[in-house]
C-alpha cells in the first residue's frame, strides 16, 4: 500500500476531517476507490490506537463510539467500529444485509455486550454502567415487541409504568402517543387486531413513552405505507427539534437523505465510509448517466456503446433493461451517449444525465444493491 496515502489519512483525521471528506478529497485528485478503500480498512484502522473518550468529548457527544467488536465464533458481526453522535442531531446506519447494523444497534441498546472497545451513551458507557444507559434511551428493534393480547392503550401504560412514570403520567402520555401516530381509533383493540403498519406505529410509540434522550431505531419505517413512513420522518424531527439524539438504521437510502446529519456506511463488520449525504455523493464523481431500454435484449451492446463515455465500467440491471454509468462532462456527454447509441441501433424508452444518489454510492462502496 502506497506510504503517501496513508500518511495523508493520518494527518487528515488528526486535522479533523471524517473520513467522508478525506475520501472525497483522495478521489477528486485522481486516486483510485479500491486503494482508498483498502487502505481505510486494511491499513488506516490497526494503526490508530482508540484512546479513551475524554470528558469533553461526553459534553459534545451524547453517542460515543470507540473500537467496538462483537464476535460470534470466528466472526467479526461488528469490527473495530467508530463514530460519534452530537447531541440533537440524526446519524443513519447504512449497509447490506449482515453488515453488522443490528448488532451494532444491540450493543449500544445493553442488549448484547461488546467482546472489546468502548461505547458512551449519555456518558456512561454500555459495559460498566448499563442500567444508568437503559434509563436514558429507548429502543425500537427489526421486529415487533408488543403484546398482541393486550389493547394498544395498555400495551403503552404498561411500558410507561415499567419506565417508572406514575399510573396518571402513563395514562396520559399513552393518550398522547395514540392520538399522534394515528391510532386512537384502535386503542382500545387487542394489538393481534392491527395491521402490520399498526403494530410497527404502536412499536415505535412505546419507544418514546418515557422521553428518552437517545433513541435507537432499527429500520423503523419497515412495513409502513409511503403515507405512515413520511409521518413517521415528521415525528423523528420533532423529537430531534427537541435535543432528542437519533440512530437509525435503514433500508431506504432516501430516509437516510431526507433525515440523517451523518451516515455511516458499514460492510462486514468495518465503516467503509461516512459523512453527510453531500460528502458521500461526491465520492461517486460527476453526474450518473442512465438508460431505459425498451428491449432487455439489447442491453448489452447499449453498454459497449457508451462505456467509453464513462469514468466506469456501465452497470447493467438487465431483467429491468436498465443501464448506469457515472461520468463527467455534462450535457456533451448526454449528446454523445445519445448519438453513439443510435448509430448502434439502440431503442430508447428514455435517457437521464443526473446527480448522484445514496443508491449510487451505497452500490460503488459495497458492491451491493440496498435492501
Amino acid at each position: 500500500m502506497n506510504s503517501d496515502l496513508i500518511q495523508y489519512i493520518q494527518e487528515a483525521k488528526v486535522s479533523g476531517m471524517s473520513d467522508g471528506e478525506i475520501q472525497a478529497e483522495l478521489l477528486s485528485v485522481g486516486w483510485n476507490h479500491g486503494d482508498v478503500r483498502q487502505a481505510f480498512l486494511d491499513n488506516i484502522s490497526p494503526e490508530l490506537e482508540n484512546p479513551p473518550i475524554e470528558q469533553s468529548e461526553k459534553i459534545e457527544a451524547v453517542v460515543s463510539v470507540r473500537g467496538l467488536i462483537k464476535h460470534y465464533g470466528s466472526v467479526r458481526a461488528v469490527d473495530g467500529i467508530d463514530f460519534e453522535i452530537p447531541k440533537g442531531s440524526i446519524l443513519a446506519l447504512l449497509g447490506p444485509n449482515g453488515a453488522g447494523k443490528t448488532t451494532l444497534v444491540r450493543m449500544l441498546g445493553t442488549l448484547i455486550t461488546p467482546d472489546s472497545g468502548q461505547a458512551l451513551i449519555g456518558g456512561h458507557d454500555v459495559i460498566k454502567s448499563p442500567d444508568d444507559v437503559r434509563k436514558i434511551i429507548g429502543l425500537t428493534g427489526q421486529f415487533s415487541a408488543v403484546d398482541m393480547v393486550l389493547t394498544g392503550r395498555e400495551n403503552l401504560v404498561m411500558i410507561g409504568r415499567l419506565c417508572h412514570l406514575s399510573k396518571l403520567e402513563a395514562e396520559n402520555r399513552a393518550r398522547e402517543l395514540l392520538i399522534r401516530f394515528g391510532l386512537s381509533d384502535a386503542a382500545d383493540r387487542q394489538v393481534k387486531t392491527y395491521s402490520g403498519g399498526m403494530m410497527r406505529r404502536l412499536d415505535v410509540a412505546a419507544s418514546i413513552i418515557a422521553h428518552p434522550e437517545v433513541l435507537f431505531l432499527d429500520e423503523p419505517t419497515t412495513g409502513l405505507d409511503p403515507h405512515g413512513r413520511i409521518e413517521l420522518w415528521h415525528i423523528i424531527k420533532e423529537l430531534v427539534a427537541k435535543d432528542v439524539t437519533v440512530l437509525l438504521t435503514t433500508q431506504y437510502l432516501d430516509e437516510a437523505d431526507h433525515l440523517a446529519d451523518q451516515i455511516v456506511v458499514i460492510d462486514k463488520g468495518k465503516i467503509i465510509a461516512k459523512g453527510t449525504s453531500q460528502e458521500l455523493k461526491a465520492q461517486v464523481g460527476g453526474d450518473v448517466l442512465e438508460l431505459h431500454l425498451t428491449d432487455h435484449s439489447q442491453a448489452h451492446r447499449a453498454a459497449a456503446a457508451i462505456e467509453a463515455l464513462g469514468i466506469e465500467k456501465p452497470r447493467i440491471e438487465e431483467l429491468e433493461a436498465h443501464i448506469f454509468m457515472p461520468v463527467r462532462g455534462g450535457a456533451s456527454v448526454l449528446a454523445d451517449a445519445i448519438r453513439r447509441l443510435d448509430q448502434a441501433r439502440i431503442d430508447l424508452a428514455d435517457i437521464v444525465l443526473r446527480r448522484p444518489t445514496l443508491d449510487d454510492v451505497f452500490l460503488k462502496l459495497t458492491g451491493h444493491v440496498a435492501g
